[in-house]
């Protein structure tokens, strides 16, 4: 019955559990003998602890788990490197870190683990953070598509974990793009939240307004099922906060068209590969097929490039500033500029930063006096060659930097709105592409519903290739 489960939704095999038609630790059989048979072609779940989740489940008491409607009864789920889980190493992909045990999970997964979820292995990332998910305590994670491209980061693994059906939800955090990149190079759905939406662990800054904790599956009603489980105000976080909506996983059904949606290739802002765009513009005709009313008028995000660099380089310097002086020679050296730029910003580079983000959530709030969603690429590019740490050029325009190959991304970022990866085709060489949808700040539910009638029209093969 293995196989036949790992093909289950995580919300199908949820309700299987509450059926009593299957038990947690059916589902961690399948998980496991899953992950021997693929990951080895993938490296997604390089650190697993099956054993440790295997006596969770034994002592799981279903009876009074179903009292929780938020509880996924023991459903197993992939945590990103970047999380602690308790007596399971956290490394961050670096070496540093290579026997770092924390006692107790963070605020994220612990959330989670109240919850029902049953961690039961370590996702890949890369080394603190980036777009390419390698690093050098597990080695690089492979595009399960092509595996000589690359699996996209900094939610890498966990995105490559669902896509080969080894999990059925898995942890991700954004900050410039690292849960929608890699969902959409992987073909699976990624869900950016509006600040405050997830706790977040002590490790960063408690009142940073741009790195936020999300939930990777494999379709939009999963992402509600995780969202439930995930949501909510906790102390240690004085940006959480307890949502308006009291299931996400009910609201996902209940969309009312029609809406009025704007649709743009670039953001006006940055290049993008002709093949994305092709691919982009045949959305299009379904959102005109479901009601909605489709247009171009959208912010202008001038400046705002910049202003992501200068304010990512203090998030970094806050998060990193300690070690980098104790520890540089140990830190890859992009990440060492990358703190280099928030310890050697100017007063008025930071001033700048952030007037241009207050400006732009500005011209936002306008924008959606008008418009109920912002629809664009995930990706500038497609899935590149595995060898490559960065793109350097797109559509014949040279990067300035590292990280501009996911610009498109991380100026949405600035907006503080929440945002959904959807899958929605594949190019001529079978690699996904991605969109974008992004609703008003808070209305989780709404874009939700939305993505789910959208995924419902494009209706993308979900089935793994491997």
């Amino acid at each position: 019955m293995g196989n036949e489960l790992i093909q289950k939704y995580a919300f199908e095999a949820v309700d299987l559990i509450r059926k009593k038609e299957v038990s947690s630790s059916e589902l961690l059989k399948a998980s496991q003998e899953r992950h021997i048979e693929v990951d080895e072609k993938v490296n997604a779940l390089p650190y697993t602890f099956y054993d440790k989740a295997l006596i969770k489940a034994k002592n799981i008491n279903i009876d009074s788990e179903r009292q929780n409607k938020k509880s996924l009864l023991g459903l197993p789920i992939a945590v990103k490197d970047y999380n602690d889980v308790a007596g399971v190493p956290t490394t961050f992909g670096s070496k540093i870190f290579t026997n770092n045990i924390p006692p107790k999970s963070d605020s994220t997964i612990a959330r989670l683990e109240q919850n029902g979820a049953l961690p039961v292995a370590k996702s890949n990332v890369p080394e603190w953070a980036g777009g390419h998910t390698f690093n050098p305590v597990y080695g690089v994670t492979k595009n399960p598509f092509n595996n000589n491209k690359i699996a996209g980061g900094s939610s890498g693994g966990s995105s490559v974990a669902l896509a080969t059906k080894q999990v059925w939800l898995a942890t991700g955090n954004d900050l410039g793009g690292s849960l929608r990149t890699p969902a959409s190079f992987n073909n699976i759905v990624g869900l950016r939240p509006s600040i405050g939406v997830i706790p977040r662990g002590l490790r960063y800054n408690r009142f940073d307004p741009l790195w936020v904790e999300g939930p990777l599956a494999r379709c939009v009603k999963d992402i509600g099922l995780m969202l439930d489980a995930m949501s909510g105000y906790c102390k240690t976080d004085p940006l959480s906060f307890d949502h308006t909506c009291s299931s996400f996983l009910e609201a996902v059904d209940a969309f009312d068209l029609p809406a009025k949606v704007a649709v743009t290739e670039d953001l006006g802002l940055v290049p993008v590969q002709q093949e994305v765009r092709s691919i982009f513009r045949t959305v299009v005709p379904h959102l005109q097929t479901i009601g909605c009313e489709v247009g171009s008028d959208i912010p202008d995000f001038n400046g705002a490039i910049e202003s992501f660099h200068t304010l990512r380089g203090l998030l970094m310097a806050y998060m990193l500033g300690d070690l980098y002086k104790s520890k540089k020679d140990e830190i890859l050296v992009d990440i060492v500029k990358n703190i280099e730029v928030g310890f050697e910003a100017s007063n008025d580079e930071i001033i700048t930063a952030e007037k241009i983000r207050q400006d732009l959530f500005i011209k936002v709030d306008r924008f959606f006096e008008e418009y109920d969603f912002l629809i664009c690429p995930t990706c500038s590019v497609l899935p590149f060659d595995i060898e490559t740490p960065f793109v350097k050029e797109i559509d014949g325009v040279v990067c300035k930097t590292y990280i501009d190959w996911f610009a498109i991304t991380f100026a949405l970022t600035l907006t503080s709105c929440p945002i959904i990866s959807l899958p929605v085709g594949f190019s001529s060489h079978g690699l996904p592409v991605g969109i974008q949808i992004m609703s008003k700040p808070r209305q989780e539910d709404k874009l939700l519903a939305f993505a789910k009638v959208l995924e419902e029209k494009v209706s993308v093969n979900k089935n793994s290739p491997i």
